[in-house]
């Protein structure tokens, strides 16, 4: 049973970790800092500002693959120069843009977002051995939740005290810090036997793109959208409640919750498939909306709060082991655009399930979603055990190579 003890002890992963975190809380921020610019900086309304938020959440959709891809063929620190340099320019030049320019360059900006959530996966899996990885990405699905907890809470909290676009100005500082800071760090996205690949190990998409790493995309989308539309739930059924302002309690014990429930995924002597753990975040989550109060909603976000970060963590997991060394930058891409996209779509499909029956509704919508993707992801699964027992050469190519010592789970 690997510790956390153990995997903070690898070179550079505590200062990786660290690092990371700060860049991650100030983009998962950087939603909200854009927001309260334009409502109370442009004095415009929710509307306006919901467009400069889906612009840039368009362009870091889509951008994931594309930086992963630069990775492997150009190098870590090359795009994080790049990116880093993109992110400096727009966020001083938020507070002079008119908002039409603004649009634009947001999903300019969420194009060349700083890739620090992918990059720290890759590195996970390079530095790690095969006994280390679960409890690392463990600590790594902690590490989104708790930029996910602080991040936009910092921004709320800043936004009384000074200007907006102060604020942006602090956000775009942070993100740049960041991602200067893993630059800084150089960590290394291949492990030792790995590093010599060349332009050998760039497997081409068709072979490494196949049914099993279809499977752990779709269920990294529908756990995102899950994720996305019990927010939505937690406020109305609190607002038919009367009770709408403890919603922040409630979202606050969710994810202490989903820490605890990494943490303790990370030690246990055995790990669960993905497509399981799933299954039971949306079983546990489709009753919540019955809860009468938000005590009872506290208990019921209990639940899912501790099947949270598991299933995110073994969905990272999942890419690094598919995913060939060669082309792992663009594979970790793709699970972000894939997570982006759930994020995107969860809240309006819930939102529309809570219009037309009730609150609870929107319950029952978020576990549902996630039970479908988990059961679509296991289907594909078993199209790729057949494959495989069939001879079938793409997923044989689609296998991460065998690795002496550090060979995969």
């Amino acid at each position: 049973m690997t510790s956390y003890r153990q995997v903070l002890a690898v070179p550079g992963m505590a200062s990786l970790l660290g690092v990371s975190l700060l860049a991650r809380a100030a983009i998962t921020a950087d939603v909200m800092a854009l927001t309260m610019y334009v409502v109370l900086g442009l004095k415009m309304s929710y509307a306006a500002a919901g467009g400069v938020a889906a612009a840039l959440t368009a362009g870091v959709a889509l951008g994931g693959p594309l930086l992963g891809r630069l990775i492997d063929r150009r190098g870590l620190r090359t795009v994080l120069l790049v990116t880093v340099i993109v992110q400096v320019v727009f966020w001083l030049s938020v507070p002079i843009l008119p908002y039409k320019i603004l649009l634009g360059a947001a999903f300019a900006a969420g194009l060349l977002m700083v890739p620090a959530q992918p990059v720290t996966r890759q590195a996970i899996a390079a530095m790690t051995t095969a006994g280390q990885r679960r409890a690392a990405f463990a600590l790594e699905s902690v590490q989104g939740e708790l930029s996910y907890i602080v991040g936009p809470a910092l921004v709320i909290l800043c936004a009384a005290e000074m200007s907006p676009e102060a604020v942006a100005w602090g956000v775009g500082a942070v993100i740049a810090a960041g991602g200067a800071g893993i630059a800084l760090l150089d960590p290394p996205l291949r492990a030792e036997d790995e590093a010599d690949d060349g332009p050998a190990g760039r497997v081409p998409r068709r072979k490494w793109l196949g049914a099993g790493m279809i499977a752990v995309l779709t269920m990294a989308f529908g756990t995102t959208m899950l994720l996305s539309g019990i927010d939505l739930a937690i406020v109305a059924t609190l607002e038919e409640a009367g009770q709408v302002s403890w919603a922040a309690v409630v979202v606050a014990v969710y994810g202490v919750a989903s820490v605890a429930g990494g943490l303790v995924y990370g030690v246990l002597p055995r790990s669960l498939p993905t497509w399981v753990l799933l299954v039971l975040l949306g079983v546990v989550t489709i009753p919540a909306g019955l809860a009468p109060g938000w005590p009872w909603l506290c208990v019921a976000m209990v639940g899912a709060g501790l099947l949270t970060a598991p299933t995110l963590s073994t969905v990272a997991d999942a890419v690094s082991r598919l995913a060939p060394a060669g082309v792992r930058g663009e594979a970790t891409g793709v699970q972000s655009s894939a997570q982006s996209a759930g994020f995107a779509l969860g809240a309006p499909i819930v939102g529309v399930a809570i219009d037309v029956s009730v609150p609870a509704g929107g319950f029952a919508a978020a576990g549902l979603a996630g039970v479908a993707a988990a059961l679509t992801g296991l289907l594909l699964s078993r199209r790729r055990s057949e494959g495989r027992q069939a001879g079938s050469p793409a997923d044989a190519i689609g296998k991460e190579p065998r690795r002496s010592p550090r060979t995969s789970r």
